[in-house]
């Protein structure tokens, strides 16, 4: 009896231990995305929080943010209920939902292409006419 309880017991903590814990930015009514920096990082509620949220509100004064954890079927839910009033407009209200650690912060940008990169495609038609002279069989 005592060795079911044992295994019973050790079996809940293991199962306790694969929990995940998303980190996602929250704060409230923020203007420029100002609350993506680290001391708006949390923790999010393991088992219950799996989700980012973010929204962004247009105000006569400016852009604002809000920042949370939030449940995924919430956040669906809150995003569809919204999407009507995300125009971009005046007194618009857009709400994202997304399930990566701090993935509601602000929007990674695009590499520069090397200036290498940029070289070999302006250089492109002397590579073909070096290629071709070089290849050519001489007499």
């Amino acid at each position: 009896m005592r060795l079911l309880v044992f295994v019973t017991l050790f079996g809940v903590l293991l199962d306790a231990g694969d929990a995940l814990q998303i980190q996602c930015y929250q704060c409230e009514e923020m203007k420029h995305n100002d609350c993506s920096t680290p001391e708006y990082i949390v923790n999010c509620t393991v088992n219950v929080q799996d989700t980012c949220q973010k929204e962004v509100l247009v105000k006569p004064d400016g852009i604002h943010y809000r920042k949370s954890c939030a449940s995924s079927g919430a956040c669906l839910i809150a995003s569809s209920g919204y999407q009507q009033f995300c125009t971009g407009n005046m007194n618009s209200v857009c709400i994202s939902c997304c399930s990566t650690p701090l993935c509601n912060g602000p929007r990674k940008k695009r590499p520069i292409p090397s200036a290498a990169a940029a070289g070999m495609r302006t250089n492109r038609p002397l590579l073909l006419f070096l290629t071709f002279f070089l290849l050519r069989p001489l007499t």
